[in-house]
């Protein structure tokens, strides 16, 4: 049960990340709200965890262990890097030397860059719509986490309900110290990174 817990606080950082810079625009997640992306989130790992068990019903289990401690481990990686190139990416546009457009791909990226754009009316605060569309643009990591985790014997029931509940103590604890984390002007989504790779290399 230690490792569904820990996969769920995981995959729930970004979440807390993202409502950090909610509190800290001054943007209100109502309770609905919270219980729709805490609710996505955790449907997209539990769904991801159920196929890749799936998976290893016809794969040797040894071949499943590596990929999936690769796979993890590249995730990982992945996650450091777009945490620097998030930082970069805002430093820049702050400084007005980068902009985003908002065709045809926009949205994403500005989801991407900045999750307080999913407040598209400006109304600040994030309705039901507006946080299931953060919830499924931020919900990639999260499913391709759950491919590869499934392979280590993860139980995707019991991993759905500590997802939900991360997931909600997250936007919690992102609405209290919203504004502490968010004045000190740095992109903290690498630390998701780390917890990935130390457990790709130990949960086995």
């Amino acid at each position: 049960m230690l490792n569904e817990i820990f996969l769920a606080v995981i995959v729930s950082l970004d979440t807390y990340l993202a409502a950090a810079a909610y509190c800290n625009s001054g943007i209100k997640i109502p309770l609905l709200s919270m219980s729709v992306i805490s609710l996505i989130s955790a449907a997209v790992l539990g769904i991801s965890l159920e196929f890749s068990d799936l998976i290893g019903r016809f794969v040797p289990s040894e071949i499943c262990h590596i990929c999936g401690t690769v796979i993890i481990t590249a995730i990982g990686i992945i996650t450091i890097f777009k945490s620097i190139v998030r930082s970069i990416t805002r430093h820049l546009s702050e400084k007005g030397e980068v902009s985003v457009r908002s065709g045809k791909y926009g949205i994403v990226m500005k989801l991407y860059l900045d999750e307080t754009t999913a407040d598209f009316d400006n109304s600040k605060t994030l309705s039901a719509a507006e946080a299931a569309a953060l919830a499924l643009a931020s919900s990639l990591d999260s499913a391709a986490t759950g491919l590869s985790s499934g392979f280590y014997g993860i139980n995707p029931v019991i991993a759905f309900v500590s997802a939900f509940a991360a997931g909600f103590a997250a936007i919690a604890l992102g609405n209290v110290t919203g504004k502490k984390l968010s004045s000190l002007h740095h992109d903290f989504s690498w630390v998701g990174g780390i917890l990935l790779i130390l457990f790709a290399v130990f949960g086995i």
